[in-house]
Formats: structure tokens, C-alpha cells, sequence
């Protein structure tokens, strides 16, 4: 009994029961002021609350840079060679590139046999907050795409906090430092302390993390009627569930499948980061704090810094799965028929176009958009989804967190097939806690 009270009050003072009862304290809030206050005063308190999501993630934001470029550069030093890069990054988007494929697929299967946009009537659609992401997507292209990958200059990428050119630079300069052998063996040194200071940074920033979630769900509930999105949007948002849900139980049998036992155990450790992703919808909120957990986890710190920055720009699972499915939820609702082998392409486009916009806001709406403007959708559709996107974003972001981290542990368990040095077992891990 005295155990079981124990563990119910370190769950309550840990981040994750603090995060929920953020989560259920700013809904409430934000519902009692919708209900009682004018249109006016909600989106006033709205717009003034938010700010606490926004001081929290633009806090996390600011640790982001510092650490993908000291931990990259430092694992791929201690790779030790172009073959070893090669290997690793190889098994990193064969993993990547199928779990898009999946997700994309989810979505594909469910949109078409729930059938979600059919027949359904949406009064008051404002048109207008949608011209906001339809004006991106005349950037979406391929000129994009490679601006996205290969940086002009590392300053400008660390600054606007562009993951995949910073990943880019990393990489040449950590094969550069792996050949100059133990000449740059100080420089490689002090980047390990850096990151180790920028990790330390990360407990502090995370302190933060239940107020940022109080702001965001206060904000969105004071605005947003509940109950009348719950009925309007009722089979659209339900549809989605299922196939979020599908993908995550796909996830977690994959992982089991290659994890065994141990997959119980990365999951006990995300709980943290799931929940500060789904309340914030924002994946790159958590990837300090993933970083670590996955460290802690036992995966070696030279795998997680060099998959964990590739997958935030390949590998977002559960913005795949809603792409697929909000483009022809949009096609449905217009009555556009798109034949299955349109689909198929459609399918293929938002594959390679949804790894070109890493570090664009709104980005799965950005894709969304400009796939409709290809295949003939009307692109003001966009404005459909928006009153119901938070809702959806908060649990594709979760998804996208589960996706990277299963990635990560798995490519980790594999490199540990042929080195055992790649995955700590648990007896290293809790000496290495204590």
C-alpha cells in the first residue's frame, strides 16, 4: 500500500503527471472562459496565453542548434570513417523511406473506406485563415527542396534552426575531423563537454514544459467550441483516430518484433516526451529531452545524434499518415474522384515533397495544400480542416515522436549486431544513472 502511494506521488510530481494536469487544467479554463466571456475577450486571453507555449518552445528552440551540431559532430568523429557514416545513414533512410510508405499508406486505406469529406455540409468555413498556408506553397518545389538541404551558410541554418543543413554541415565537418586523427582529438573533446553543458540545459528548459502546455490548451479551448467541433467534425476527426491509431500499433508490434523486451521499457521513458509533444503539438519541443531518454535508454550518443536529426526531416510518421488523408478527405468533400492510381501517385509525390519543407511552420498543412493544387483540388479546402487541426496536430506530433524514437533504438539495436559497443546493456545504463 505504502509502495503504491509512493509511486502515485512521484508519478504526480514527476514532468509527465505535471504535463496532464497542465493538460486538463488549461482545457478546463479555456472552456469556462468560451463559455463565459464574448468572442472578443477569448481571443484576447487566447492570443495572451499562448505566449507561455511560445516562451517554452522558443526556449527549447534555442538549445536545438548548439546541440545537434556538438553531439552530431562528435559521434561522427568517433564513427571514425565515411564507411561507418554510410552504413548507418543507409539503414537510417531504408528505415525512414518505408515507415513513410506505411504512414502514407494508413492514410490512404482509411480515407477511402470511411469515406469522411462524403456528404458532408460545413456552414461558416473561413476561406480567409487559409490563405496563410496556401501563400507557401508556391515555395514548395524542387528549387526548395535542395535549399532545404545543402546550407548557403551554417550561421543562417543554426539561426532560422534549419535541422537537415545543419545535419549536412555536421557530417562534412565531423568525416573532415575523423581524418585529421588525433591532432583535433581537443577540438572534438570540447564539443563533447559543449554538449554535455547544452544537455544540463535541457533539465532547466523542461521545467517549463507543463506551463507551456497549460497556455497552448487554454488558449486553443477558449476559442474553439468543443462541443460543436466534436459534432461537426465528428467522423473526420474519428476517422483519423483509427488510422493514428493503426499506425501506432503498427509501431509498437515493429518494435516489439525488434526490440523484444526493451520495447516496454523506451516506452516507459517517452511517456515524457509523447506528452510534451502532444500538448504542444510541436515534435521539435521534445528533441532535446529525446535525445536524452534515448541516451539514458542505453542507445549509444553517437546513434542518436546522427539519427535523431535526420529523422525530424525524413521520418515524421504521423504527419505522413495525415497528408494522404486530408488531401483526399478535401477531394471527397469537393466531389473530385481520384482514381487508385492517382492516388498511388499522389501517394509517391507527398513522399519525396514532405522531406523539402523540415522547419516550415505548419508544414503538413504547407504539403496538403500544394498536393491539392497538383491533382486539381480546389487549395482553399485547406480552410476545411484548419478549426479542427490542433487536435489532429497534437496527435500526429506524438506519433512523429514514437516513429523517431523506435527508428533510433532499432538502427541502434542492429549496429549493436556487429558491435557491441552501440547499445549499453542494463547493467551499464544504471550504473551510468547513478
Amino acid at each position: 500500500m505504502q509502495v503504491t502511494e509512493t509511486k502515485k506521488k512521484s508519478f504526480l510530481s514527476g514532468l509527465t503527471g505535471q504535463i496532464i494536469i497542465a493538460m486538463v487544467l488549461g482545457a478546463t479554463l479555456g472552456i469556462i472562459l468560451h463559455n463565459s466571456v464574448s468572442q472578443e475577450a477569448a481571443v484576447s486571453f487566447s492570443t495572451k496565453i499562448k505566449m507561455l507555449a511560445t516562451i517554452f518552445i522558443r526556449l527549447v528552440q534555442m538549445i536545438i542548434s548548439p546541440l545537434v551540431f556538438t553531439t552530431l559532430v562528435v559521434g561522427i568523429a568517433k564513427l571514425g570513417d565515411i564507411k561507418t557514416v554510410g552504413r548507418i545513414g543507409g539503414k537510417a533512410l531504408g528505415w525512414f523511406f518505408t515507415a513513410s510508405f506505411i504512414s502514407l499508406l494508413i492514410g490512404l486505406f482509411y480515407v477511402n473506406i470511411l469515406e469522411p469529406g462524403v456528404g458532408l455540409k460545413l456552414d461558416h468555413v473561413d476561406m480567409a485563415a487559409a490563405s496563410e498556408v496556401t501563400a507557401k506553397t508556391t515555395t514548395l518545389s524542387f528549387e526548395n527542396f535542395v535549399e532545404h538541404i545543402v546550407p548557403k551558410s551554417i550561421f543562417e541554418a543554426m539561426a532560422t534552426n534549419e535541422i537537415l543543413q545543419i545535419v549536412v554541415f555536421s557530417i562534412f565537418f565531423g568525416l573532415a575531423a575523423a581524418s585529421l586523427g588525433s591532432t583535433v582529438k581537443p577540438v572534438i573533446n570540447a564539443l563533447d563537454k559543449v554538449s554535455h553543458i547544452v544537455l544540463k540545459m535541457v533539465n532547466y528548459v523542461m521545467n517549463f514544459a507543463p506551463i507551456g502546455v497549460f497556455g497552448a490548451i487554454a488558449g486553443v479551448f477558449a476559442i474553439r467550441d468543443a462541443e460543436e467541433l466534436v459534432i461537426t467534425y465528428f467522423k473526420f476527426f474519428g476517422s483519423f483516430l483509427i488510422g493514428i491509431s493503426t499506425l501506432w500499433v503498427v509501431l509498437i508490434v515493429v518494435g516489439y518484433i525488434f526490440l523484444k523486451k526493451r520495447m516496454t521499457e523506451l516506452l516507459r521513458r517517452i511517456i515524457g516526451p509523447l506528452a510534451i509533444a502532444f500538448g504542444t503539438t510541436s515534435s521539435e519541443a521534445v528533441f532535446p529531452k529525446l535525445t536524452e531518454e534515448l541516451e539514458d535508454f542505453g542507445v549509444k550518443n553517437k546513434i542518436v545524434s546522427f539519427m535523431l536529426p535526420l529523422g525530424y526531416s525524413f521520418n515524421l510518421d504521423g504527419s505522413m499518415m495525415y497528408m494522404t488523408f486530408a488531401s483526399i478527405f478535401i477531394a471527397q468533400f469537393y466531389g473530385v474522384h481520384l482514381d487508385l492510381g492517382t492516388q498511388m501517385v499522389m501517394l509517391l509525390v507527398l513522399m519525396l515533397t514532405s522531406k523539402g519543407i523540415a522547419g516550415v511552420p505548419r508544414a503538413s498543412l504547407v504539403v496538403v495544400a500544394a498536393t491539392c493544387g497538383m491533382f486539381k483540388i480546389p487549395v482553399e479546402g485547406i480552410a476545411l480542416i484548419l478549426p479542427i487541426d490542433h487536435f489532429c496536430d497534437m496527435f500526429r506530433s506524438a506519433t512523429n515522436v514514437l516513429g523517431n524514437a523506435l527508428a533510433t533504438s532499432v538502427v541502434g539495436q542492429w549496429e549493436n549486431d556487429g558491435d557491441s559497443d552501440f547499445i549499453a546493456d542494463d547493467q551499464d545504463i544504471v550504473s551510468d544513472n547513478h
